[in-house]
């Protein structure tokens, strides 16, 4: 499959690194879909296990995640977990857990879990972009400073 590179797109309303952890292949395609759509470049994980790796990669490597999608029930590591294991790791990027329970209890969990934000299935193409955006301009603007007042 082809997909056009915007990445360089001013006008564009992502322009941001997006992990998406999610098990299902159909919400890995229509989520992915939401966001290249926006000039957003993901990569999408299988599993919490793989999510985690992903991340601490990339951040080693200097090109760390805007956002990181993280869906809560996956196999081998669930997203509860894999969040745990980041912030353990002293990983401070966003991580937006996105789950098909709407409780204020799973809200809560989620939350409690590292998680900056919560966001349920199945998912509204504007809500998901939109809070995209808000983090990933946060994660920018920290960029940013970072390199500004790097020592």
């Amino acid at each position: 499959m082809n997909h056009k590179d915007r990445s360089n797109d001013q006008n564009s309303l992502l322009n941001c690194r997006v992990l998406i952890a999610e098990d299902s292949i159909d919400n890995q395609r229509i989520i992915s879909h939401y966001l290249e759509k926006e000039s957003a470049a993901v990569i999408t994980a299988d599993n919490g296990e793989i999510a985690v790796e992903l991340a601490l990669k990339a951040r080693e490597n200097n090109i760390p995640f805007h956002v990181i999608l993280m869906d809560i029930e996956m196999p081998v590591l669930d997203g509860y977990k894999a969040t745990k294991k980041l912030r353990q790791a002293d990983y401070t990027g966003r991580i937006i857990a996105h789950t098909a329970h709407t409780d204020t209890h799973s809200r809560k969990k989620c939350l409690d879990a590292g998680c900056d934000d919560y966001i349920s299935k199945p998912i509204n193409q504007q809500s998901l972009v939109s809070k995209i955006a808000r983090y990933a301009m946060q994660e920018k603007q920290n960029e940013l400073f970072d390199q500004i007042f790097k020592d």
